[in-house]
């Protein structure tokens, strides 16, 4: 990736930045030669960007030619917005009362540099603005008001503006914002692709354990990716891959989903992309989609707080009662009574308008169908814990117990249960999915499909070994390959 950065007048520039091209505004504005460039970032230090302005040009223009401006031109329009700045200093909010909890004046100036200050004490901070606005050199002011820290406004800045002690440290943040965190020593031939894998070591429930992402990481090798684990503080480093594959849990209002839809934005090859994490994380989106379909499935339904006295007689006792983001058998209850059930749905409804309610069927095991791009690459029978009607068992001191796993060759399980699998997974999309279904006699039932499933070294990949990894990193490279040649045709 090129990079340039872009300003008003270069022979103002304060700052000696290796492997970095300065450009003027009017130069990058009028010379033809930057719209036929491709694979270019453009760091947008221009004076202003307000409306029509030479700044604003520049970060429009990029985007029209398919370079990456920071900031964007929506970007730009956020800093703007006190409302924004309300918002984000909410969803922050503990992370600015402990970062400023020391200063005992009411009003404070927090420069942002390359998502770094001075202040070491601040840099947690600074990272988690830079990752949502994303412009490089930015200040954010707080004041303080009955007791608490609120984000008055935030806004760009121009090199100029920066504090004339403050250029030294700026320029040597700025050349390890540059270079990156990629290993110094870079390989001879650099790789076909670049890969960010999302993952958490320390998440309760993790959809891959660490030795089954080192076989990720081996597997891209493979295939000529060259794959770095990332964390929820490497968002504004999105820019820098092709793709990125989420290996933590996936919500809705989650940092995974945000990651998600930044990385689409950006124009990376993602899994799971967003519009499978929306679907597949909310289960009343899930009944709704597979009834239409006419996708076999327990007796399934909508529960609110006027239809309880209908769902206990339509369904019938025993009846399970999911929340619609229940994940890892976390937020789903059994009711064996009408009391037990009244119990549960008010205590459900505490944090949601809609719940799902369906039929118990009782089976030794889920069938576990890995779904990608619409064919099965793998099966396992996960069988119930024990004394327990569920796969996991959480318990009330936060122990956990899981049932076993058993893999299985794709082409011993029963075909019904293979094509029901396959048929409810394409109607999310062409990414990994997995169907957990249970088998009644010969019929196949769909309980739900996972967006993100559970591919832990040891368990799902026994049978296949290396060779389920391989596939997965192989539709990678057939995705990014289709993305190259379309890049190619336009």
């Amino acid at each position: 990736m090129r990079n340039l950065i872009v300003v008003n007048h270069p022979e103002r520039w304060p700052f000696d930045i290796p492997g970095v091209e300065l450009v003027a505004a009017r130069t990058y504005l009028t010379d033809p030669s930057f719209t036929t460039q491709r694979g270019v970032r453009v760091y947008n230090l221009c004076r202003s960007y307000r409306y029509q302005t030479v700044g604003y040009y520049v970060s429009l223009l990029a985007e029209a030619r398919g370079h990456r401006p920071l900031p964007s031109v929506a970007t730009t329009q956020d800093l703007k917005s006190q409302v924004v700045a309300r918002i984000l200093s909410e969803d922050l909010a503990d992370l600015v009362q402990s970062a400023l909890h020391p200063i005992k004046a009411d009003r404070f100036v927090l420069s942002i540099y390359f998502a770094r200050n001075t202040a070491k004490a601040y840099d947690r901070l600074c990272q988690q603005l830079y990752n949502q606005f994303q412009a490089p050199l930015m200040r954010a002011t707080f004041v303080r008001r009955d007791g608490m820290w609120e984000m008055k406004d935030i806004s760009a800045i121009s090199a100029e503006d920066v504090l004339e002690d403050h250029r030294e440290f700026v320029a040597e943040v700025a050349k390890r914002f540059f270079a990156g965190r990629r290993p110094v020593r870079k390989p001879k031939v650099p790789p076909r692709y670049y890969l960010a894998i999302l993952y958490d070591p320390g998440e309760a429930h993790k959809p891959s354990n660490e030795k089954a992402i080192q076989k990720f990481v081996r597997a891209a090798e493979r295939c000529d990716i060259q794959a770095e684990i990332i964390s929820r503080d490497d968002y504004s480093r999105l820019a820098e891959f092709d793709a990125l594959f989420i290996r933590q849990t996936t919500a809705v209002n989650h940092f995974t989903f945000r990651f998600s839809s930044r990385a689409q934005a950006e124009g990376l090859v993602v899994m799971d992309d967003p519009e499978s994490i929306l679907r597949c994380t909310n289960k009343v989106y899930l009944a709704e989609l597979l009834d239409r379909h006419e996708i076999l499935g327990p007796k399934t339904m909508i529960v609110h707080r006027d239809n309880l006295d209908e769902v206990c007689e339509q369904v019938g006792f025993p009846i399970i009662l999911k929340q619609p983001d229940s994940a890892f058998s976390q937020g789903v209850k059994k009711a064996k009574t009408r009391a037990e059930f009244n119990e549960v749905s008010t205590a459900l409804f505490k944090d949601t308008e809609l719940l799902i309610a369906q039929e118990f069927i009782q089976t030794d095991f889920d069938w576990r169908i890995g779904v990608l791009d619409r064919k099965p690459i793998y099966a396992a029978k996960y069988f119930m814990a024990r004394k327990h009607w569920q796969v996991i068992a959480n318990a009330k001191d936060g122990e956990v117990d899981y049932g076993k796993v058993e893999a299985v060759p794709v082409e011993l399980v029963p075909p019904a249960v293979v094509r029901a699998a396959v048929k409810a997974a394409s109607l999310i999309g062409d990414g990994l999915y997995g169907v957990d279904v249970k088998q009644v006699g010969r019929l196949p039932y769909v309980i739900e499909v996972n967006d993100n499933p559970s591919i832990d070294a040891g368990y799902e990949d026994t049978l296949l070994k290396d060779t389920l990894y391989d596939r997965i990193m192989e539709h990678f490279v057939h995705k990014l390959d289709r993305r190259r040649e379309r890049r190619i045709e336009e």
